[in-house]
């Protein structure tokens, strides 16, 4: 957990006062900079909480807010505890204890055993930037409130973050959904992270989302959602990266001063483009860049020294293979375009189900530009796979994108988020 005082700025300052907020203990406005409200607001967290009152977000307050990051808590039972007594206690219901619970014997709670008790807001935060921070609290807290869920990790960053995956679903046909390949493209994050929960909700309701039923589709598929491809970079593009890495890619940036920093950086911490790293004619994608002039680390467009040299591009390379999945979608932003070819390619349905996507979302249904459609993820899939494979750009703008925009984005692409899990 990083340390977190007066002055400091970022996506984890945003992510304290969301915690706060959560808590009661509001700091104002959730502006991601630590000023007099946020110190104000934590010190009187501390109070509260028995802790020393320095106003500092240290190890122990942090570890203290635990809940309001992750949305559940875990309790100890007591003599005379019942399982509504608990749920009451924490202002949550008897139902969501029971789902967080599947083992637990309401009528033969033992003393000093643990009990998962989700509260009552949704995990996954959507108004704040999403960092890696955010990434880790929000699948934890996934896993938590619903156990029928996998949480596990494809690989790890340069910097040995996680490259977490979450599995839901039981059917036979796989199918793999992954985001934020690019650092500045991290409002993707979020938006695969919010449709899982709202999936999750509709399974355990009875429930389902624009007329398809969550529990349906739990039997038929399973899918895998990897939300956060790179995040190193994401981190350095949100404000959550100091010391020596962030000297060093900005040294990288310096060598392309066109390139707004951090705001521009796409890349791996490494300088090199994760969706130039796939092996579907790399060496042709390698001309067109160097003759764009990036022929050596860069916040984008460097295609590295050789395919799958890059940890997370390898990892997502070795877990499509695993699963051999039937479809996926790879999310980006920007430009409200779907593109769903590789060259000449055109696996069987691709370009129905890519309607079918256009339809739902009011996205342009488009080939892939030629500077632009070699060593891409979306590419080397539909190469080895002849499968459908997209990549959506959501959303509209100057990335990385305003997280105002957020519900636009999530209201135009839940539909083909579900739809690739009912036509897969």
């Amino acid at each position: 957990m990083k340390l977190l005082k007066y002055g400091d700025t970022g996506a984890s300052v945003e992510l304290l006062q969301l915690a706060l907020t959560r808590a009661g203990f509001s700091p104002g406005e959730v502006d991601g900079i630590f000023g007099a409200r946020t110190r104000a607001a934590v010190t009187d967290f501390q109070r509260e909480k028995g802790l020393r009152t320095d106003g500092v977000a240290g190890q122990q307050t942090q570890q203290a807010l635990l809940p309001w990051y992750t949305g559940y808590v875990v309790h100890t039972v007591r003599p005379g505890d019942s399982l509504y007594r608990i749920a009451r206690e924490y202002g949550g219901t008897l139902r969501a204890v029971e789902l967080a619970n599947p083992g637990l014997d309401p009528y033969n709670l033992r003393i000093g055993s643990a009990v998962i008790v989700p509260l009552d807001f949704p995990v996954v935060p959507t108004d704040i930037r999403f960092g890696s921070a955010a990434l880790g609290y929000s699948v934890r807290g996934l896993a938590a409130r619903y156990p029928f869920l996998t949480l596990s990790e494809a690989g790890s960053s340069v910097l040995g973050r996680p490259l977490y995956t979450l599995r839901f679903g039981v059917g036979e046909k796989q199918l793999l959904y992954n985001g934020a390949h690019h650092a500045n493209e991290w409002i993707v994050s979020p938006l695969l992270l919010h449709f899982l929960e709202k999936l999750c909700a509709a399974y355990v309701s009875g429930g389902g989302i624009a007329g398809y039923s969550a529990q349906a589709l739990y039997e038929a598929v399973t899918l895998t959602v990897v939300p956060m491809v790179n995040p190193d970079g994401v981190d350095l593009v949100v404000g959550d990266l100091t010391g020596g890495e962030y000297e060093a890619a900005r040294r990288i940036a310096a060598d392309y001063p066109s390139i707004p920093f951090p705001e521009g950086w796409k890349a791996n911490i490494r300088g090199v483009d994760l969706n130039l790293q796939y092996p579907a004619l790399w060496e042709q994608a390698r001309e067109i860049k160097f003759a764009q002039g990036y022929t050596s680390p860069a916040p984008r467009d460097y295609v590295g020294p050789a395919p799958l040299t890059a940890p997370e591009s390898r990892s997502l390379y070795a877990l499509t293979q695993q699963l051999s999945p039937a479809l996926t979608l790879s999310y980006h932003t920007q430009g409200e375009v779907i593109f769903w070819k590789f060259l000449d390619r055109q696996p069987p349905r691709a370009e129905e189900i890519g309607r079918r996507f256009a339809e739902v979302s009011g996205y342009a249904l488009e080939e892939t530009p030629y500077a632009s459609g070699f060593a891409g993820y979306k590419d080397w899939f539909i190469q080895d796979f002849n499968r459908p494979g997209y990549t959506v750009e959501a959303g509209r703008g100057v990335n990385p994108l305003p997280i105002s925009q957020f519900p636009e984005i999530y209201r135009d692409n839940e539909g083909i988020l579900i739809l690739g899990m009912a036509l897969a």
